[in-house]
């Protein structure tokens, strides 16, 4: 059987193919799947995909009407799929439900240090032998507040981290976590954590109800030299609202590997193309601001046992087991 896997970097093309060796043929596709890719999949039981495909109901009614009969995403994320449509269509969804917490964790801080250090900037003037120091300041990290929104696996590797730093934690979440206290986080409500903080950090799922978990209300509630950064997924936060904030000179910096309207721009090359989103566009061109492509999850351990869990999932369906990674079963 060939699975068709959508939307695979070149980086992950062979890790793709060593983890379905021996039981599954594989053909990787580096375009993305929607509507106008969606009928690439007739003819396959199987397919994968990444995190900014379309599966809304549209998507997986082409898919089903193709014989396409599970769809195994690589990703824990799964906001990007309409599960009752899938069930509907008798379509089995899994996603992949762990993966290296340390690899989101470790670029979150990777993210705060360099606005708060001003390493672009700093780069960039050294590049033309521009050494000057003038706009370059940034502050210690020890002795300062981290707030975390979002206290599971990926959360409390960040926390380990801010307490390396000897920084106070501050926590937010709907249960507490033990591990969390240990390292001396105190659970606050999220508008005091928002006006304490001086580092914000966001590791929540995407759902309904935290869509625009920082919203205009929310921003103005933070402190004007705060530091926020959102690795999680790109509608936690509303962007025109942070970009007014922006405008009016708030924020010592803003750190964000993922915006709410990335589905066709980010993993493609758009660098000869007008951007039409003058929110985005306005976005990069603050000089406190550094936009990522959605790259926090992109380390060889954490790819790697992305594309292990799939092969399992696959495996799994084929086999009619299920795992904690089914969305939607075999009907």
């Amino acid at each position: 059987m060939e699975i068709l896997v959508f939307g695979a970097q070149a980086d992950e093309k062979p890790l793709i193919e060593q983890a379905f060796q021996g039981h599954d043929e594989v053909r990787c596709l580096d375009v993305f799947l929607n509507e106008d890719t969606a009928p690439i999949a007739a003819g396959h039981e199987i397919v994968s995909t990444s995190v900014n495909a379309d599966l809304g109901a549209g998507v997986l009614e082409i898919l089903a009407a193709g014989g396409t009969r599970m769809v195994a995403q690589r990703s824990t994320g799964f906001n990007n799929i309409d599960l009752d449509a899938a069930e509907r269509l008798g379509l089995t969804v899994a996603r992949v439900s762990y993966y290296s917490p340390h690899s989101v964790a470790e670029f979150t801080w990777t993210l705060a240090m360099a606005v708060n250090r001003r390493i672009v900037r700093a780069a960039t003037r050294t590049r033309d032998f521009d050494f000057r120091l003038h706009g370059l300041m940034g502050r210690d990290m020890h002795g300062r507040t981290a707030g975390v929104i979002g206290t599971g696996k990926i959360g409390e590797a960040f926390a380990r981290i801010a307490h390396g730093f000897g920084m106070r934690l501050l926590g937010w979440d709907v249960a507490e976590n033990p591990a969390c206290m240990e390292l001396g986080m105190s659970y606050v409500p999220r508008e005091e954590l928002l006006a304490r903080s001086d580092l914000i950090t966001l590791h929540v799922p995407l759902m309904p109800e935290t869509r625009h978990l920082i919203d205009a209300t929310a921003l103005k509630s933070m402190r004007d030299d705060a530091i926020l950064v959102n690795t999680s997924r790109g509608g936690l936060i509303d962007t025109t609202a942070l970009v007014g904030e922006l405008r009016a000179g708030r924020f010592s910096g803003v750190g964000l590997d993922v915006y709410e309207a990335e589905a066709g721009l980010f993993y493609l090359d758009k660098s000869l193309e007008v951007i039409v989103d003058d929110t985005l566009a306005r976005l990069v061109t603050f000089p406190n601001v550094l936009v990522t492509s959605h790259q926090a999850y992109y380390t060889e351990d954490a790819v790697g046992q992305i594309v292990d869990a799939t092969a399992r999932n696959v495996l799994d369906y084929r086999e009619g087991r299920r795992s904690e990674n089914v969305l939607v079963p075999r009907s």
